[in-house]
């Protein structure tokens, strides 16, 4: 007889990282074009934090106890149907849409077909957990909104983080004149990946460094040392900055037009399309995902401290279940 009940990490309430908890919730319900998939890693991501502590998209949360997570690599275990291109025991990952559906800090997921891909031959589970929202976001933000191309100067701060450690690759792939921002441990990291110039920001003030820039990818807002206000005295006139932390600078829009420049915010989709190509490019040996940590499930709550305090290289992720044999 098939599960009815699986073991998650929960919250039952919005608060700090303890409120996650594992407990026992049923198995989701599969429909339409929906894949089941067993759940091995879940990659951990900051809105996954945001959403835990009331902010995020915890308003979209319907009823507790609630599953967050939208990072997951496993194994398909339900099609919809039989000649489906995916089939029972392909290793996929993809990007659920947490809190629309329970999320990917649980055994099993439900996730439309459109939202997941096989995962690179050349990863193992926790690190194929790690890609898709950080590296969908990064490939969002340089390819499909900045159109960076050959010889254009791109500055992207936070280069060493999980979005940031993608951005810096993507846009030195497309031949771009890549400057990254990162504490000063991360220097050498941060050009091993393709970054042109480094700038520590503890020791240098970036937009008197690194001016004339015609991209800036702004992965940390408003919100520390006015980043995104300072970031437009790095752009050329024209230029333009993307700010994926959208709510953190309401004024962006206006602030930019004063100076001549463009803004806009960025939200990452679940395209299994795009995912296909970044997996390309991992197995191509074109890009590479670094993973920090790997923790139990059981220890969700020290993944999303870590998080918090800000110093990750690269990405969290979750053990959920064994590697199949």
């Amino acid at each position: 007889m098939a599960e009815t009940m699986m073991r998650a990490l929960v919250i039952d309430r919005t608060g700090g990282p303890d409120e996650l908890h594992l407990a026992e919730v049923p198995v989701p319900t599969r429909v339409s074009d929906e894949l089941l998939v067993r759940v091995v890693a879940a990659g951990v991501n900051p809105i996954d934090a945001k959403t835990r502590a009331g902010r995020g998209v915890s308003r979209a949360i319907e009823r507790y106890p609630a599953v967050l997570g939208g990072d997951f690599a496993g194994v398909v275990e339900t099609v919809p149907y039989s000649a489906h291109p995916l089939q029972p025991g392909d290793r996929v990952y993809g990007m659920g849409r947490v809190p629309r559906v329970a999320g990917s800090y649980a055994e099993v997921i439900a996730v439309s077909s459109l939202s997941v891909t096989r995962m690179p031959a050349s990863l193992d589970f926790a690190h194929a957990a790690g890609v898709p929202i950080a590296a969908l976001t990064a490939w969002g933000a340089i390819v499909d909104t900045a159109r960076v191309h050959d010889g254009q100067r791109v500055l992207i701060h936070a280069g060493a983080g999980g979005v940031g450690h993608f951005a810096v690759q993507f846009a030195s792939y497309f031949g771009a004149v890549v400057t990254a921002t990162c504490s000063a441990r991360n220097v050498e990291f941060v050009r091993g990946l393709g970054a042109n110039r480094v700038i520590d920001y503890t020791a240098e003030r970036f937009e008197e460094v690194a001016t004339g820039q015609d991209v800036v990818i702004d992965l940390i807002g408003n919100v520390h040392d006015q980043t995104g206000t300072r970031s437009l005295e790095a752009l050329r006139p024209g230029g333009l900055i993307v700010t994926v932390p959208t709510g953190s600078w309401p004024t962006m829009a206006e602030e930019a037009a004063a100076r001549g420049m463009r803004a806009t915010g960025y939200s990452v989709a679940p395209d299994a399309r795009t995912l296909s190509v970044i997996t390309r490019l991992i197995d191509d040996g074109a890009v590479r995902v670094h993973v920090d940590r790997e923790l139990p499930l059981a220890e969700g709550a020290e993944a999303h401290r870590l998080l918090e305090d800000g110093h990750i290289r690269g990405k969290v992720v979750l053990r959920v279940g064994p590697d199949p044999a």
